[in-house]
């Protein structure tokens, strides 16, 4: 047994290359290491040298737009491979989301291959710089899913894969024969999540979500912008971005699970529960205490001075969670005669008299600059922080010293850069493989190197309307 171990370790170290040339022993055991306990899919196909989180792991991405192409870069970002199902004409909505668009380094019309039924769209502003920030680490196929042979194509892929992740209306693809039920007969290890408004039941499961909706129906919309004004949404759309997040850590948890089961299930997360549970604080004062919520603009609800204040020039945002930040802040402003006036000698009374501290800070500051603001309060243990634009964000010198802007190359629209995956691993790196896909660029060959499909079946297929097939030359 301890041999055995010992040549799976070695194995998993070395490429299939070096482990052809190892002793009859040691090729006994690769079968069982091409077949990681951890995964459903056949890796014989994955490079194993590939040092990620998800090495191995095989995603098939039937989702669109944001939520749920959120989720799957980010488990692209960890190494796993990602098959992203689009539309066969039209591909992801968010293609024609423009402009802007990155244009095309040429006119790829003509790359759309004539022995398809359908005629798919390229489109010839370029790429929608929506559709390429969340779409990198993927793979691009098309396929028909109201066509029976691209119901098959989808069974088969799903019979390789570990992960499904949808964001159709709760019961469309049982309708084609690729709910989880269905799926899981095919493939009982997959992990399949389902990323809808409202949650796969209740009276709402049928109504589809978009970001706004939630924002405004789960009390987001509601508590957002200034005191006086009315409710605005979040500047990105923040409930997709955090529903994608959720779907993502209950995929790897039952991915863990598997792990100990070895069984996959179905994950069921929705916009509406999500921004529910991003509500926290203010979700437990009303339902412990009937304590309604407001809009407080910058301000905190609790703490004070907690807010954004304007400058001669730029704004500069404050935050002092406790008595010693605020004596630092007064004092290195030059108000500290405000520590001898008993209105502001603790939080709770700095609440009760908001209007008055606020008033007399917000003073001092109209006398300086932002930069002039900046250096007083530089190293005196006061949290604050100029208000920036983008092009000062990413002159941030902290984002080029975590390197946190890529560039690479893209085939079809040149070098382009990207924000690069937001945490790190010490002993399995993150890195950028995959420039987001042109349309179908990978139908052919995931269909050829994955499912072992003759040419002939997928000329087939693209013939009968089932697929869509390009030759973009790359």
């Amino acid at each position: 047994m301890a041999s055995l171990i010992v040549s799976k370790n070695i194995l998993r170290s070395t490429s299939t290359a070096f482990a052809r040339n190892l002793p009859a022993t040691f090729r006994a055991v690769q079968p069982l290491v091409q077949k990681a306990r951890f995964s459903a899919s056949t890796l014989d196909d994955v490079d194993l040298l590939k040092n990620k989180p998800l090495t191995g792991i095989r995603v098939l991405d039937m989702s669109r737009v944001l939520a749920g192409p959120y989720c799957t870069m980010m488990l692209g970002d960890l190494g796993a491979e990602v098959i992203k199902v689009e539309h066969p004409i039209t591909g992801d909505d968010t293609r024609s989301w423009g402009p802007p668009f990155m244009n095309h380094v040429k006119d790829f019309s003509g790359c759309v291959d004539k022995s398809n039924k359908l005629k798919p769209h390229i489109n010839p502003e370029g790429e929608s710089l929506y559709y390429l920030s969340v779409n990198r680490n993927k793979k691009s196929i098309t396929v028909n899913l109201r066509e029976k042979g691209g119901q098959q194509v989808i069974r088969d892929l799903a019979a390789k894969s570990d992960i499904v992740v949808e964001n159709y209306l709760p019961g469309t693809l049982s309708k084609y024969g690729l709910g989880y039920e269905d799926l899981k007969k095919i493939n009982d290890k997959l992990v399949y999540a389902s990323i809808t408004g409202y949650g796969s039941d209740g009276p709402f499961s049928k109504k589809p979500g978009y970001d706004l909706m939630i924002e405004a129906e789960a009390g987001l919309m509601y508590i957002t912008g200034e005191r006086n004004g009315p409710p605005v949404k979040v500047g990105v759309a923040i409930t997709d971005i955090t529903t994608g997040m959720t779907a993502h850590s209950a995929i790897l948890a039952a991915l863990f699970n598997r792990v100990r089961t070895n069984k996959g299930q179905h994950v069921d997360a929705s916009l509406l529960a999500t921004q529910l549970s991003t509500l926290v604080v203010i979700a437990y004062n009303y339902i412990n205490k009937h304590i309604e919520a407001r809009r407080w603009g910058t301000e905190h609800a609790t703490i004070v001075p907690y807010r954004t204040y304007k400058t001669k020039t730029d704004p500069i945002t404050i935050c002092c969670g406790n008595n010693s930040q605020f004596a630092s802040l007064v004092t290195s402003i030059d108000i500290e005669d405000v520590l001898k006036d008993e209105r502001f000698k603790s939080n709770p009374l700095r609440i009760q008299n908001r209007e008055a501290i606020d008033e007399i800070i917000q003073k001092r500051f109209l006398e300086l600059t932002r930069d002039e603001a900046l250096s007083k309060l530089d190293n005196k243990g006061v949290p604050l922080a100029p208000v920036n634009n983008m092009e000062q964000t990413f002159a941030h010198p902290q984002i080029a010293a975590r390197k946190l802007v890529s560039e690479m190359s893209h085939p079809g629209v040149g070098s382009f850069k990207l924000v690069s995956p937001a945490v790190q691993f010490s002993e399995t790196p993150l890195t950028i493989d995959l420039p987001p896909p042109m349309l179908g660029q990978h139908t052919r060959p995931v269909l050829s190197e994955v499912l072992g499909y003759p040419e002939e079946k997928i000329q087939k297929l693209s013939e009968d309307g089932s697929i869509t097939t390009f030759n973009y030359g790359f």
